[in-house]
């Protein structure tokens, strides 16, 4: 890099802040093409890495940002269509980045989105080279009648990753023309974790076979502890988290927080305002899970965060967390409380502190009561 100048490569990488909404800060992301690769903003490739190595990557990644109005979407002039191409790109490509200021070195931590690193303003994006657009994709970003949910549904579906459609729905490239909007990034990746698992909820789960016993998954990674229980009950969901001392939010403190949130089969109601995007990242994991197997189940997350989740690295840990435990082989218990005596010996907290915070433990042991005269 010379000066404000440099040619570069992006991964492809793309980021809208939500900050100042609704005129925000929309960047491509680049780097020296030696100091990039594609794995650099492609959250579903990191499960297993160190921290270090994941936050190495961002520190890469020099946001080049220009303030838009996020209406702007809906009739994009040239710049915010080649920041559109960057977004929906499959492929490393190089560019030419004309900076307006000297970038400001600094790394920043986000419990939505993926750190973040260098940033400036910028004045002009070239692209050296063309980006490789999915014809998916594409389709979907010319057919301004279709509504954006649907597009992202199917894109799912075809199997594009999380974290491509939360790019290309932060880019205003998808819905119907008069509604596009540029989404900021931590926004987008909730709402792809939340639309396609409530369409899979509602649409997909109803029809499959509820599981015949009690299923409990585990796996630990970064410091995050999860043990997923699979119930033979029709779709709930809870989230149940744990922060132990010493960790990002109980610095100082000597007692560990516990907070949760959960659905029953009628749905969500409201926001999940103690677990927030790690809800819907982990419901995601689920259903996506559940339906591929042709199976429907009550589900409880139970996840212990300890202190050495020394930043937090956005949601996705938490999708790729349950991804991973349920891809392992589960341990079978033919009712619930043999089930919840396992994890008692597994789990950091008591049992009973779960027990007391959990809705879903209160409310399927009481319906077991009741069975139980029947």
């Amino acid at each position: 890099m010379v000066g404000t100048d440099f040619v570069g490569a992006s991964p492809p990488g793309f980021f809208v802040s939500w900050q100042n909404y609704p005129k925000v800060a929309v960047a491509p992301l680049s780097a020296l093409p030696n100091e990039v690769s594609e794995m650099s903003d492609l959250p579903e490739k990191w499960y297993g890495l160190p921290q270090e190595q994941i936050i190495s990557f961002r520190e890469s990644l020099l946001r080049s940002y220009k303030t838009i109005p996020v209406s702007l979407a809906s009739n994009p002039n040239y710049e915010l269509m080649e920041f559109q191409e960057v977004a929906m790109a499959s492929n490393l490509f190089e560019l030419e980045v004309k900076l307006a200021e000297k970038p400001r070195s600094e790394t920043s931590f986000d419990s939505f989105s993926a750190p973040l690193g260098p940033s400036a303003k910028l004045d002009k994006l070239q692209m050296i080279e063309n980006p490789k657009i999915p014809k998916e994709i594409d389709y979907y970003v010319s057919d301004t009648a279709v509504k954006s949910n649907t597009a992202l549904i199917d894109l799912f579906k075809k199997g594009f990753p999380v974290s491509t459609l939360a790019k290309v729905l932060s880019s205003g490239a998808l819905g119907v023309k008069k509604n596009r909007k540029l989404v900021p990034t931590r926004w987008s990746i909730t709402a792809v974790d939340s639309n396609i698992s409530k369409f899979f909820i509602e649409e997909r789960l109803p029809q499959n076979k509820v599981i015949d016993c009690f299923k409990l998954f585990h796996s630990k990674y970064l410091d995050n502890d999860f043990w997923v229980l699979l119930m033979p009950y029709p779709w709930s969901f809870e989230q149940i988290e744990c922060w132990l001392p010493g960790g990002i939010w109980t610095q100082g403190a000597t007692k560990y927080t516990i907070g949760a949130d959960y659905e029953l089969n009628a749905g969500l109601k409201g926001y999940p305002e103690e677990t927030e995007g790690a809800y819907f990242a982990s419901r995601l994991a689920i259903v996506e899970y559940l339906d591929g197997k042709k199976l429907n189940a009550a589900a409880i997350v139970f996840r212990e965060i300890g202190k050495d989740y020394a930043v937090p690295l956005g949601v996705w840990q938490i999708r790729e967390n349950v991804r991973a435990a349920l891809k392992e082989k589960p341990l079978e218990f033919s009712n619930f409380d043999l089930a919840l005596d396992f994890l008692s010996k597994k789990l950091t907290v008591p049992i009973e502190q779960y027990k007391k915070k959990s809705a879903l433990i209160t409310y399927f042991k009481s319906q077991t009561r009741i069975n139980q005269w029947f």
